[in-house]
């Protein structure tokens, strides 16, 4: 992890913060290996732009931080401790400081009381351009994470069947997320029907029928710290409604063309406009209501973001969702979502299970 904090310290000298606070979360899990909790108790890195890092625990949770194998010095304060005046203590220079993105308001401005007289600034922009770019370890964790949620959708005739619930398929769903090599589930949408056209439906008490598409849409966190996404479509048996066939293959048509041009050198809103554009020739483009894609890493949402408006070139090493859907009110929906990350030459695909409507009985 050194290389990784020290080049977010030249970083954050090249653009005047004198130092970095970052809590508990994905940037602290980046920057450190330190998985800490969010807990009132204060953790902080305090990675000055010159001098060592430090990172602050409360003395219960040293164990825990000794216990994951930081490399840098470790300051533990008590229960009746100011843990920050002892953050203070560590900044040898405070005229601007760069906060996590997401650090707690509470813990901002007890800060901002701590140190009256310095600039507060996002220390995102930073992390984020060192996260941006995996390492090829990096991505053979995206790899392995890729291929354990592959084969979670591989079982899907196991659970997914008409007069079961989607609530009942979501906690079998969940098992096999953790059987097949995850630490923890992040999320498990099965939306049946007309549930199928909310992208972010979850799970319900409803029965799936017989012609119900199902679409599905799970994603974990291995234990090397790094997330799975992937979407796939399901029928119940029977025949799927009117109109289900021909905006699928719509769907169908434009996540491969939009697989074909992502690449290093083309713009990530370029490759929501190639799918966004066959869509709407097909009819659909006020049915596809949100981004292409999203970054992936240490978190399931992160930059890049394929979207409209996003001019960032693609470079190797970049990893994101290609996940385009059609959703029609009240009838049903559809999504297809594969992670993929940018090679020397083109664009690896890390989810390779059907893509077609999976008829299942």
């Amino acid at each position: 992890m050194t290389n990784r904090w020290s080049r977010a310290q030249q970083l954050a000298a090249d653009r005047g913060i004198d130092a970095l606070l970052i809590t508990p979360g994905a940037d602290l899990r980046y920057l450190t290996g330190y998985h800490a909790l969010p807990l009132e108790r204060l953790t902080c890195l305090v990675l000055p732009a010159e001098g060592d890092p430090t990172l602050v625990v409360p003395t219960l949770e040293k164990p825990a931080a000794v216990a994951s194998g930081v490399d840098l010095a470790i300051a533990s304060w008590d229960e009746t401790d100011d843990p920050f005046a002892l953050v203070a203590s560590l900044v040898p220079q405070a005229g601007t400081l760069g906060v996590d993105d997401h650090m707690w308001a509470s813990r901002v401005f007890a800060l901002q009381a701590t140190f009256p007289d310095a600039k507060t600034v996002l220390a995102g922009p930073i992390v984020q351009e060192l996260r941006l770019r995996k390492t090829p370890d990096e991505v053979d964790a995206l790899r392995e994470a890729g291929a354990a949620i592959d084969r979670v959708h591989e079982r899907m005739g196991e659970w997914l069947r008409p007069g079961r619930t989607e609530r009942e398929v979501g906690a079998d769903i969940a098992r096999a997320i953790l059987d097949e090599g995850h630490a923890t589930v992040d999320f498990v949408i099965v939306g049946s029907g007309p549930n199928g056209a909310s992208p972010h439906h979850d799970v319900s008490d409803r029965v799936i029928e017989v012609g119900d598409p199902v679409v599905v849409d799970i994603g974990g966190t291995t234990p090397a710290g790094y997330c799975s996404d992937s979407t796939r479509n399901y029928l119940a048996g029977g025949t799927p409604p009117d109109g289900y066939a021909d905006a699928y293959a719509a769907l169908e048509a434009a996540q491969a063309a939009q697989r074909e041009h992502a690449r290093p050198g083309v713009t990530a809103e370029s490759v929501d406009a190639v799918g966004r554009d066959l869509l709407t020739e097909a009819g659909y483009g006020d049915r596809f209501i949100h981004r292409t894609g999203h970054g992936i890493g240490q978190e399931t949402h992160e930059e890049p973001y394929i979207v409209a408006g996003n001019t960032t070139v693609l470079e190797p090493g970049m990893a994101f969702s290609i996940e385009p859907g059609v959703y029609l009110d009240g009838r049903f929906g559809a999504r297809i979502e594969d992670i993929a990350v940018c090679t020397d030459n083109g664009l690896e695909v890390l989810n390779n299970t059907p893509r077609n409507l999976v008829v299942l009985s």
